[in-house]
């Protein structure tokens, strides 16, 4: 029972954060959205070899959670839950790619370099997608898709998927709360009723999301989810934006952890 509320708790810090007021949770949406895209697409663009040239871009999260005062630990759990998939998807990479590469006086395989920028690239990006949430919430990114002329039901479907899941944990925590106490003896759900459990929930479910949708449509809904007002985007906003975008395009063309080796290899010598 404990663990279906800390569920629903988790589900719920990113949306709180979004409701600080700090410096970054000010800026216009749509220019938060704009700058993950471009933070995204150049480090996707990274050669699948290419890992030193990666790690200025740990630059971008380490200043959002600084500056919008995001406590790390949330941010840190949720990539650890994508991280078994990461590697999934990449663990096979030194099976595949036998090529031998030589580093700091070690020979290994070409897969481990690629597994490894596998890895970066993913929790890289993965944290960045949770920065945007955790400063912009999902109503103002709604909003901020809308902007960008994305269709309304695919809009519409992302913020009700988003909101089914507190439907549905809600339904899980009342039903285990029920069963616990027709059966306070019994440590969790007995096998034997596993079945008619989910088929429950199923059907409790469907009427909760029903009993939403009749509650939409009495206040006049009409497939448009109205997110409030979005204030203009002023300059404030462009900076910030042509600021990432620069640091980002600068970091893809150059490889800044070398040339700043460089740079100090010479000032030493």
């Amino acid at each position: 029972m404990s663990n279906i509320k800390n569920s629903l708790y988790n589900l719920r810090v990113l949306e709180d954060l979004a409701r600080k007021e700090t410096s970054i949770h000010l800026v216009h949406p749509l220019t938060k959205l704009l700058t993950t895209v471009v933070f995204l697409t150049m480090v996707l663009s990274f050669g699948r070899y290419e890992i030193v040239g990666l790690l200025p871009f740990f630059f971008y999260p380490i200043v959002i959670i600084a500056v919008a005062e995001i406590p790390i630990g949330p941010i840190l759990k949720r990539i650890l839950l994508a991280m078994p998939f990461i590697i999934g998807i990449g663990i096979f990479n030194p099976v595949f790619d036998q090529q031998t590469v030589s580093a700091f006086g070690l020979i290994f395989s070409k897969g481990w370099v690629t597994f490894l920028s596998i890895l970066i690239k993913s929790c890289v990006c993965v944290g960045a997608s949770l920065l945007l949430i955790s400063t912009t919430g999902m109503d103002s990114l709604a909003a901020a898709l809308r902007m960008l002329k994305v269709p309304k039901i695919f809009v519409l479907q992302l913020l009700l998927t988003y909101r089914y899941i507190y439907v549905l944990i809600e339904e899980i925590s009342r039903m285990m709360l029920a069963y616990s106490l027709r059966a306070p003896r019994q440590k969790g759900i007995h096998r034997s009723v596993w079945g008619s459990f989910v088929g429950q929930l199923i059907l409790r479910t469907f009427d909760r999301a029903q009993r939403i949708y009749e509650s939409m449509a009495l206040r006049n809904f009409n497939g448009e989810y109205h997110t409030g007002k979005i204030d203009k985007i002023c300059w404030k906003d462009i900076v910030y934006l042509l600021g990432w975008g620069l640091f980002f395009i600068i970091a893809r063309k150059n490889n800044l952890p070398m040339l700043i080796g460089s740079f100090i290899t010479k000032v030493v010598n």
